[in-house]
């Protein structure tokens, strides 16, 4: 249930509505490669947006969503930043200009918006009817993050799925950009051009993220409200963040590691959650486990950010290091 005020909820989904139209179908539609300066200024302006938000959320409604929203929030907008390693792989792939990158992220993550909010309303009428779903979610998140951890997580490379691959045999598609046009002309005939496959590639992509993040905001709040609002100011200003990492994704070594943590975690808690309120009759006679402690809010919060602030920080650190070393061996060279 939620326990902001409704008013208030109507006005957070009219203000954000206007951060979405403005961030990605007025200053995301201009084609231009974002200089650094810009992409700084838009994800300050989103994330002090978001501290902000939750701020509000503690004056209006209480410490416990504000917490749960700003522990949605890192963890979504963590999980955002691991997944930019796969729109760098796919623009890459398709060797889409850069001039047009900033306007297929801005279509991609419109999808993400979309994808994101109908997982959440199914997700939260699931969880009020069956709570054993937290078993499966649980277990989602544990194999996911034992993925992450051992490196053996697919996101890190993408691959051309088959509904990519029938498209191709059954329809004409040019192997050239046409600007931001789905169709062209060429020789007298139309075809499609590869914006098309782009877009159904990120967009199939999308429902992939969703899997990920969706059980994992659930196993930090039951409330829709705070779900959406973590994924939206998760998502805003994601495409300014692709073009100032996306020379430095693979510098970020340990975030994998700190994600893993972090979903490993949640992962546990959402199984201890199923254990507490357990109705299923081949676990303890279909009785809650009574002796399941309860995780609370603010150590998921404090977990969240030592991890994640702790796999930064070490990424930082593991890069410098390397920069000395590659530094060391130009002189020796030299000498």
């Amino acid at each position: 249930m939620a326990e902001t005020p409704v008013a208030f909820m109507i006005a957070t989904f009219a203000v954000l509505a206007v951060f979405v139209v403005v961030d990605l179908f007025i200053i995301g539609r201009r084609p231009h490669v974002p200089s650094t300066k810009e992409c700084v200024q838009h994800i300050a302006f989103f994330v002090v947006a978001a501290l902000i938000f939750g701020g509000i959320i503690w004056a209006v409604a209480g410490s416990k969503p504000a917490v749960e929203f700003y522990s949605g929030w890192m963890t979504e907008y963590s999980l955002s930043i691991d997944n930019l390693f796969v729109f760098v792989i796919i623009m890459s792939n398709f060797a889409v200009p850069k001039e047009l990158q900033k306007y297929v992220l801005s279509v991609g993550i419109t999808v993400a918006l979309v994808l994101r909010g109908i997982f959440i309303l199914v997700g939260a009428a699931i969880i009020q009817r069956f709570t054993w779903v937290f078993f499966l979610f649980g277990a989602f998140l544990i194999v996911t993050a034992l993925k992450l951890v051992t490196g053996h997580d697919d996101d890190e490379e993408y691959h051309e799925n088959g509904i990519i691959r029938a498209l191709r045999k059954v329809m004409k598609i040019t192997d050239e950009y046409d600007g931001e046009k789905l169709r062209t002309v060429k020789n007298g005939q139309r075809f499609w051009t590869p914006m098309l496959i782009v877009f159904l590639t990120i967009g199939t992509t999308d429902v992939m993220f969703a899997f990920d993040s969706i059980p994992a905001i659930f196993g930090l709040t039951k409330d829709p409200f705070i779900v959406f609002t973590s994924n939206v100011f998760a998502l805003l200003g994601l495409q300014q963040l692709y073009f100032l990492l996306g020379k430095l994704l693979d510098k970020l070594v340990y975030l994998p590691v700190g994600l893993s943590i972090v979903l490993g975690f949640i992962g546990i808690k959402l199984i201890m959650e199923a254990l507490s309120g357990n109705s299923l009759p081949f676990i303890n006679s279909g009785h809650p486990v009574s002796w399941v402690p309860e995780v609370p809010t603010w150590l998921s919060l404090l977990v969240i950010v030592l991890a994640l602030g702790g796999s930064a920080v070490a990424s930082v650190l593991k890069m410098k290091q390397e920069d000395r070393k590659e530094q060391a061996q130009q002189v020796s060279d030299g000498a």
